[in-house]
């Protein structure tokens, strides 16, 4: 499923790309990874699935998912996701007893889109959901590590994707907060994280990232296949893309 989701992101957007100061968590860490991360879009879930592909392939990956949801898109149960009520208390409490079995398991990654729901990526604060802060009581050789996810349209016509890892905190450091501080403690982090992704992504300067993902340029279609032949009718090699590489602006 990873390969079949590499190559719908490619399909639909522009690609995915990491900025330059951005470095996962080591895959070598000999407890559990929660990755934690904001929740701007549908395309959340691919991006993770890739990034899970990419850079943990040897470990055991897991995700909360809306129950309402995962009743609709079951191939995703099939992948890792569990389902958890996220209109109810109830809901809480599945969480954390599937997380609990999960942190048990050697090489587990879990994942987890902390705001719930989707929340656009410039909604201050970003209203964790109280439950990521009590899995350092459940972990303690935990690493809880922050992912930002942002999307913008530059110069192709799909959209870009980008991913960025901000600094790692071990779950006895988080432990030893009040709960309410540990909440703060991660949802400051992530902010942090979110902030400097957003800044370089609202540069537009694609020199401060690094392509993890390549999608499809040009307009595609009937209109690419005409400007395609087009160019080599003139003996021109063709570039579907909306400006070259290397190519400033007008």
């Amino acid at each position: 499923m990873g390969l079949w989701f590499a190559r719908f992101l490619r399909r639909h957007l522009d690609g995915l790309s990491q900025p330059h100061w951005s470095a996962p968590p080591p895959a070598a860490h000999p407890g559990p990874l929660i990755i934690y991360c904001n929740h701007p879009a549908w395309w959340d879930a691919a991006v993770i699935i890739l990034l899970a592909n990419r850079l943990y392939p040897g470990r055991d990956h897991r995700a909360p998912f809306d129950a309402a949801m995962l009743a609709k898109y079951r191939i995703f149960e099939r992948m890792g996701a569990f389902g958890v009520d996220l209109e109810t208390a109830r809901g809480g409490a599945q969480f954390l007893a599937a997380a609990r079995a999960i942190l048990t398991r050697p090489g587990a990654v879990l994942w987890i889109t902390a705001q719930g729901r989707f929340q656009d990526v410039r909604v201050r604060p970003l209203g964790l959901r109280p439950g990521v802060a009590r899995l350092a009581e459940l972990a303690p050789d935990a690493l809880f590590v922050p992912l930002a996810l942002e999307y913008a349209f530059w110069e192709e016509r799909g959209a870009e994707a980008f991913a960025a890892f901000g600094p790692p905190m071990t779950a006895g450091e988080l432990a030893a907060l009040p709960r309410p501080e540990r909440l703060a403690r991660l949802e400051g982090v992530l902010t942090d994280t979110l902030d400097r992704l957003g800044a370089d992504v609202m540069s537009r300067e694609p020199d401060r990232f690094r392509p993890l993902l390549a999608g499809r340029k040009g307009v595609g279609g009937l209109y690419d296949l005409w400007r395609a032949t087009a160019a080599r009718l003139r003996g021109r090699s063709f570039d579907p893309a909306h400006r070259s590489a290397g190519k400033s602006p007008p």
